[in-house]
């Protein structure tokens, strides 16, 4: 099967009440797991790209990692820009194959954003590309992306509405109280669940993404702190609350920091054991198995897109 659009995916999503996984890659070990776990979940598939990981692998690997996952299975997979920052990143990606590119111009006052996101649109709609927007700032860093928390902004649905509008975007990330990287709450954890209504109901039937949507489970965080390189002060976003949203408006998930958490425990635990091992086979094996395990919980209890396909 051939890489596929979002568009389909998110259709059924917003009418089922169900959320599509984007799970960030990296390397192979990461690609293999996620997709393995879709395959046993029969769970439709979005795999992301950010500029830090096509600085890493370089954009060739990766998406000749995600044509030999299309080789290995049948599941309907879509591969995604995740927070281009500028036109000429998205037509990089556009020109190189993938089916969605998301433009990321929330650090742009509205109407530069306006006039960066209409631009991307109109070229990746003549390629048959989909193209998702973001208004609002998230706080916290994940790659390239880092936002004070001073500066994050909730997103207005009023401004969401108008954006979608002028922007022709074919879905949009906003921001409601999650953060980019391993969440940090001052207080009680918090999802404007208001405002997302709001948004829905001023954009019906329009697909809304979460970033930042990390929940930092804490057996992976004592994992990873017991075999050393604490991690300090993690706490995620409610799992619960994320099914909420996924019932909603929400239509596509990111998840990227939990991928990072589960993997880097399952390593540790391994070098700690046998720290005289060299085999990268030996830590990267169990690595990948941690992502497949995480991947199966995130699709089936708070995704709810398993047996979607």
């Amino acid at each position: 099967m051939p890489l596929v659009s979002t568009k389909e995916m998110f259709e059924k999503a917003y009418a089922g009440g169900y959320a599509i996984g984007a799970f960030n890659v990296n390397d192979m070990e990461i690609i293999q797991g996620i997709v393995d776990a879709a395959k046993v979940e029969q769970a439709p598939l979005i795999l992301q790209v950010s500029a830090g990981a096509r600085k890493y692998a370089k954009p060739v690997y990766l998406t000749k990692l995600v044509e030999a996952a299309l080789i290995d299975t049948d599941l309907p997979i879509a591969l995604h820009l995740d927070h281009g920052d500028d036109f000429e990143i998205c037509k990089d990606c556009i020109d190189s194959g993938f089916t969605s590119v998301m433009i990321d111009g929330s650090k742009h006052p509205f109407e530069k954003n306006v006039e960066l996101t209409a631009r991307v649109v109109e070229y990746a709609h003549k390629h048959g590309v989909v193209v998702e927007g973001e208004l609002g700032r998230l706080a916290g860093v994940e790659d390239d992306v880092n936002v004070s928390e001073k500066d994050a902004l909730f997103t207005d649905p009023v401004e969401a509405a108008e954006f979608v509008r002028l922007t022709g975007v074919d879905s949009l990330a906003i921001a409601i109280g999650t953060s980019h990287g391993a969440y940090k709450f001052k207080g009680t954890p918090y999802l404007d669940f208001g405002r997302l209504q709001r948004v829905g109901e001023l954009l019906p039937n329009f697909p809304i993404v979460l970033h930042g949507a990390s929940s930092v489970p804490q057996a992976f965080v004592e994992k990873c702190n017991s075999f050393g390189g604490a991690i300090p002060g993690a706490q995620g976003v409610p799992e619960d609350m994320l099914r909420k949203a996924a019932t909603m408006a929400v239509c596509k998930i990111n998840i990227d920091t939990d991928l990072r958490l589960a993997m880097t425990a399952s390593i540790r635990e391994v070098l700690a054991n046998n720290p005289a091992e060299f085999d990268p086979r030996k830590y990267l094996g169990p690595g990948r198995e941690a992502i497949q395990a995480m991947v199966q919980h995130k699709i089936k209890n708070v995704l709810g897109c398993n047996n979607k396909i």
